[in-house]
């Protein structure tokens, strides 16, 4: 589990498939106590750590993760975010995030305006019924505020301050890239209730507030 909150930006050193994975040597710093086996967050996706070295740390990506992400276009040379799982003492600043990613967008469009990037994010129609204005997303691993949604255009608008165009590699992709989609949590699992046969549905939801007011 992660916060969404980028710990910092490494850099792929090397990325190697071998067909039935691809290895990837991530160089980074301050990760001190980072263990074999540990999970880490490397641009919004759940990796293991299988090697470590003193100037950071090796993963491996399983076909399947690289079918589902945008991982598959990683080359060296290219920034990641990363973020180490949290703990029971850590803050969750962002939100609960997975690393277990939904699916990818496209960028469709960046425009400053003047205080911010305005951001604009082709996803996928199946995710778009737990896109909400004001309500949460997690893009490349970044715990974001969703400022607006497009339905028809199937789009999500983002508004992304200095601060995480500094600390993080979004502010750094153009109209045509591809990134990382997860939905939030917390409306996956209410959406599943909901539609669960011979579960909760609407009404029952309603009856029960109800009942308690």
């Amino acid at each position: 589990m992660f916060t969404g909150i980028i710990e910092q930006i490494g850099e792929v050193r090397k990325a190697a498939d071998t067909g039935e994975h691809t290895v990837f040597e991530i160089t980074a710093g301050t990760f001190d106590d980072l263990k074999l086996g540990d999970s880490i967050s490397v641009n919004g996706t759940c990796l293991t750590v299988t090697g470590i070295e003193d100037s950071g740390f090796t993963v491996e990506m399983v076909n399947e993760t690289k079918r589902i992400t945008s991982l598959d276009k990683i080359e060296a040379g290219m920034p990641v975010n990363l973020e180490r799982a949290l703990t029971l003492s850590t803050r969750l600043g962002g939100h609960i995030v997975s690393g277990h990613v939904d699916g990818t967008g496209e960028i469709t469009s960046v425009n400053d305006d003047g205080s911010a990037l305005v951001m604009h994010i082709a996803c996928p129609s199946s995710l778009m019924k737990y896109m909400v204005k004001k309500g949460s997303v997690a893009v490349d691993g970044i715990s974001l505020t969703l400022f607006d949604v497009d339905l028809e255009a199937s789009e999500i608008i983002l508004n992304l301050i200095p601060e995480t165009q500094e600390r993080t590699t979004l502010a750094q992709k153009g109209v045509g890239d591809r990134v990382n989609i997860e939905a939030d949590m917390l409306m996956k699992h209410v959406d599943h209730l909901l539609h669960s046969s011979g579960s909760l549905d609407i009404s029952a939801l309603v009856e029960g507030g109800r009942r308690h007011v």
